[in-house]
C-alpha cells in the first residue's frame, strides 16, 4: 500500500502522520487489496478538513471530514472510510444476495 500524506495550509508533523498511519491500519486489516491510499490534510480558519482517496482494484472511494480539531476529523475520516471499505468488500463478495433466493431457503 502506497501512503502519500499532504497538507495545505499546514505542516504535516511527524505526530501527525504517526496518527494517520495509525488510524488507517484499521482499513487495511478489514480489506487488504488497497494499491494507493493519497490523505489531504487542509486548515481554513477553524476549520480542520481531512480527506482521503483511496484506490483499490476496481474502485476509487472518497472520504471527507470537517471538524473543529484535526486529530477528530482524522477520526470521523477513518469512520467514514471503514464503513464504506465494508460495504464494498460485501458487494464484491457477492454472499449477501443469495440469502433472499428461494432455491436457497429450507423449507420447513
Amino acid at each position: 500500500m502506497n501512503l502519500n500524506i499532504t497538507g495545505h495550509h499546514l505542516e504535516v508533523t511527524p505526530a501527525i502522520r504517526g496518527y494517520v498511519e495509525e488510524k488507517l491500519k484499521r482499513v487495511t486489516r478489514h480489506f487488504d487489496h488497497v494499491i494507493d491510499v493519497t490523505v489531504t490534510l487542509t486548515v481554513e480558519k477553524l476549520k480542520h478538513k481531512a480527506e482521503v482517496n483511496l484506490h483499490t482494484a476496481g474502485k476509487d472511494i472518497y472520504v471527507e471530514a470537517i471538524e473543529p480539531d484535526m486529530y477528530a476529523s482524522v477520526d470521523v475520516l477513518v469512520d467514514k472510510l471503514d464503513r464504506q471499505v465494508l460495504k464494498h468488500k460485501e458487494k464484491i463478495g457477492g454472499n449477501h444476495r443469495d440469502a433472499g433466493d428461494l432455491k436457497r431457503q429450507a423449507v420447513e
